[in-house]
């Protein structure tokens, strides 16, 4: 038997087994994940809170309690999270927001948030008048193009 073949038969079995490696270990992880999520509904309440601020920093530079750094995986501690200081009652909070709603958190306005423990699941309602979002600017060349013809008076085909 050639030597090419070998390599080439050794390396489809070295691929096989990582592929069945990842399908257990992403079973397991998916499992993991379902029952934080059956935690955090369990716990999740609705609380009223004005957002002071919000910034993703490092964990271990974020302010939270010593119990949260502590619980954390020492490879996680350097990790960027989305944080949110908000003011809940008389109290001024350092809370961890989703990654999924923290783009739509609005800052210094009033909100009603669902909340589990130190964690923003979901930002329910707005007090006053939100920001719209702003329009994303088109990029690449046919924006370009269009941007071009504009300046020149002509108008686009669509």
């Amino acid at each position: 038997m050639p030597t090419g073949w070998i390599v080439t038969i050794v390396i489809l079995v070295v691929m096989i087994a990582a592929f069945v490696a990842l399908y257990f270990l992403g079973k397991r992880a998916e499992k993991r994940q379902a029952e934080q999520q059956a935690q955090i509904e369990q716990y999740k309440q609705t609380v009223s809170m004005l957002i002071i601020d919000k910034k993703k920093l490092k964990l271990r530079d974020a302010g939270l309690p010593s119990q949260v750094l502590e619980q954390t995986p020492k490879y996680l501690r350097g990790s960027k999270v989305p944080i949110v200081k908000a003011k809940v009652g008389p109290q001024v909070m350092t809370l961890i927001c989703d990654d999924k709603i923290f783009d739509s958190v609005p800052v210094k306005k009033e909100v009603k948030a669902v909340v589990s423990g130190i964690y923003i699941t979901e930002v329910k309602g707005l007090h006053g008048k939100g920001k719209s979002e702003p329009q994303k600017k088109k990029k690449g060349f046919r924006a370009f193009v269009e941007k071009m013809q504009e300046k020149a008076g002509a108008t686009s085909v669509k």
